[in-house]
């Protein structure tokens, strides 16, 4: 079994619903910006993602009720981030192990407050994995399961065979994540890859709007754009 079928298999094995690796070539100027010369030194990407369970997002127009907002924020954000670094703590000591570079990137850790983003964009790595497209919400689109995907990162000099099949973006007119958030986060804007992210989306709205439920509830949670999409609620819209 070469290099790839082991990572492959093990990603599998540690329960990743998606594995996919990127060549990071394409985007490596926005790769330094964001986390500098020590995050884009690595030439690849392993993407990795966990589905998030339906039965926990459907219920996010509710997410005013205790019950919800406690059940979306363990089950669906912080055991899920949890399997996702411990998979990739596991996937990247094999590559080491096998004579290669390996950096994990946590699957949810803030690195600039002031930017509001972490150091390595996983979202960009799933893209460029084939995994989906950078819809309006920003959010990473999977024809599979739209946004209902938590995703994790592992930087790597690996020489692993890359996945990517670019996907054209299926938003069309859709605005149903730019209708439905409470804030008007989201200018409806399509994504270009050399439009920095604010053309598309105001992260700092966002931020104040939590901020303000939780002085309500400590465990406040949005997710709107999450649950609305069609492509996770399976009703697409192509045209």
């Amino acid at each position: 079994m070469n290099l790839d079928q082991k990572i492959r298999t093990m990603a599998r094995d540690e329960g990743a619903d998606f594995y996919g690796v990127a060549n990071l070539s394409s985007a490596r100027d926005f790769i330094v910006d964001q986390g500098g010369k020590e995050v884009s030194s690595y030439p690849k990407a392993i993407s990795l993602g966990i589905r998030l369970m339906d039965s926990i997002v459907d219920q996010l127009p509710r997410r005013e009720e205790h019950s919800v907002a406690v059940n979306y924020r363990h089950h669906g954000y912080q055991v899920i981030n949890q399997r996702l670094d411990l998979m990739t703590s596991r996937l990247s000591s094999k590559i080491q192990d096998e004579g290669y570079r390996a950096l994990s990137i946590p699957a949810s850790e803030r690195y600039d407050d002031e930017r509001i983003c972490a150091v390595f964009s996983h979202k960009l790595a799933a893209c460029l994995a084939g995994h989906g497209w950078i819809g309006k919400s920003c959010l990473l689109i999977t024809p599979e399961f739209g946004p209902r995907v938590r995703w994790t990162t592992i930087l790597t000099d690996a020489p692993l065979n890359t996945t990517e099949e670019p996907k054209y973006e299926y938003c069309s007119d859709c605005t149903d994540c730019v209708d439905i958030c409470p804030v008007s986060a989201f200018t409806g804007e399509p994504f270009h890859q050399n439009e920095p992210r604010e053309v598309r989306y105001d992260a700092k709205k966002c931020e104040r709007y939590i901020k303000k439920l939780e002085k309500k509830e400590p465990l406040a949670v949005c997710g709107l754009c999450v649950y609305v999409c069609p492509y996770g609620k399976k009703e697409k819209k192509i045209s």
